[in-house]
């Protein structure tokens, strides 16, 4: 069971307490700080701030050594160390914390097709280029799958605990280390305080005086709606100058400093991908699609016949992770052919099967709420696009709209952001598309089978760069 870590007094008079006895210790016997840091091997500085009170968080291990340094008894030892502990952590869960650094959770779900933009943002994070992350994207897009590598890399990279903060549920399976279960507690405060729960105000104060001044990951899987207070979160990056901040949820915050991560669906097959097995194993979409029919069908091949089908089951899904799961969980009692025939077959059909497929498949709900969820110029324009046959560039939003570039540069980048529209590259100016399922899902009456491509697009697949890093094809 975890200790209370809400004690009193508060972490600010707790500091001057402990500072108080410092100062009163070390005069009594006569040292000066820069003596005292000789004897302790603890810094002037970090002395002279514990002894002002500005240091809210002092190390288990400083504490002991500043005791050492001033030769105290065992009475004024336990003094002193009480008043460490005093609006702080306690020591036991402390301790364990610094012995046994939580490790992130671990999924048996597979991560294909995202290496580079999993490497870039590690590094990112990991050089402290960028403190706060936040990856957006499409639910379904697979955002926890890509939030549990980056984590998994930061660990394993840079020895960064990792403490982790549902604020939904999950669709990527996963399971907390002992470590992790125990510090659960204290990162839902956390959580909550971030996000502005009354009852939670402490929460911060709590992970701070646990994280101090030494490195550490905190993931927000979800933000259920709500965007953090920027001033708490600027509290909290203050507070733990090594700490880094992790977010996945569907849309920009729009915080200070926010390092905004787009993810996109999958690259979908090309042409020439449907005429040969081993270079469409390599498309990421087809890749995960054939490791969910493998789940289902053991040892699966596809004959010769059947790459345009499983190809054209990509383009049709959009390459989206969620989609591609729950499309393939039918092959159950499906044939490839039927199940092709069935997605293509229109909306109703297509979305009412993902959801069917997997109980808690979040698509369906998300499509339809995702333009509630748009400022009314970009809602209107999606609405425009989805009326139109094929891709689109900016000069049909200025049509569309009768704005400007730069007005219709900002709707379209609000659509991506959104994860409504992926860009596409067939050379010449940029290209985008209205995601298949997206049209399906806000055009139920209008759109029919005519209306979803039976056959692969004639144009390149699509290539997007995230983080800087072009995006190619390959696991």
């Amino acid at each position: 069971m975890i200790e209370s870590l809400t004690a009193q007094p508060t972490p600010d008079e707790a500091a001057r307490e402990f500072g108080r006895l410092v100062r009163h210790h070390r005069t009594r016997i006569g040292l000066t700080q820069r003596e005292l840091a000789d004897f302790s091997t603890v810094s002037v500085r970090a002395i002279r701030n514990l002894e002002q009170g500005r240091a809210t968080r002092p190390r288990q291990n400083t504490v002991e050594l500043i005791a050492e340094g001033l030769r105290l008894g065992p009475k004024a030892r336990a003094a002193l160390e009480s008043a460490a502990q005093l609006g702080r952590s306690g020591w036991p869960l402390k301790a364990d914390y610094e012995e046994r650094p939580p490790r992130p959770p671990g999924t048996a779900e597979p991560l294909i097709g995202r290496g580079p933009q999993s490497a870039a943002l590690t590094a990112e994070l990991a050089g402290g280029h960028e403190r706060l992350a936040h990856v957006v994207g499409l639910s379904g897009v697979g955002k926890t799958r890509f939030a549990l590598e980056v984590a998994a890399r930061l660990h394993a990279d840079a020895d960064f605990p990792v403490l982790w903060a549902p604020r939904r549920a999950a669709h990527v399976e996963y399971v907390l280390d002992d470590g992790a279960e125990g510090l659960a507690p204290l990162v839902r405060r956390c959580a909550n305080a971030l996000f502005g729960a009354p009852a939670e105000r402490d929460g911060r104060a709590e992970l701070a005086s646990l994280v101090g001044d030494g490195p550490a990951l905190l993931v927000l899987d979800g933000a259920d709606g709500r965007s953090p207070h920027p001033e708490t979160v600027d509290r909290l990056l203050h507070d733990c100058p090594r700490l880094r901040l992790l977010i996945a949820s569907p849309a920009p915050f729009g915080l200070p400093r926010e390092r905004v991560f787009l993810l996109e669906p999958l690259p979908l097959p090309e042409p020439r991908d449907a005429a040969d097995a081993a270079a469409l194993e390599r498309v990421p979409s087809a890749a995960l699609l054939l490791h969910h029919v493998r789940r289902i069908r053991p040892g699966y091949t596809p004959a010769p016949d059947e790459l345009g089908t499983l190809a054209r089951i990509c383009t049709l899904l959009d390459g989206l992770p969620s989609a591609l799961r729950a499309a393939a969980s039918w092959l159950l009692v499906y044939d490839l052919e039927t199940l092709h025939a069935c997605l293509a077959d229109g909306p109703e059909s297509l979305l009412g099967q993902l959801a069917a497929a997997d109980g808690d498949c979040p698509l369906p709900a998300a499509l339809a709420a995702l333009p509630g969820r748009l400022r009314a110029p970009a809602g209107r324009l999606l609405s425009d696009l989805c009326d139109l046959d094929g891709d689109f560039g900016l000069a049909d939003v200025m049509a569309l709209t009768g704005g400007d570039l730069s007005d219709s540069g900002r709707m379209v980048r609000e659509l991506m952001l959104s994860g409504a529209v992926r860009a596409v590259h067939g050379g010449g100016q940029a290209r985008f598309a209205v995601l298949n399922v997206l049209r399906a899902a806000l055009r139920p009456r209008a759109a029919t089978a005519a209306g979803l491509p039976r056959q692969l697009p004639q144009i390149a697949a699509p290539r997007v760069s995230h983080g800087g890093h072009e995006h190619e094809h390959g696991h």
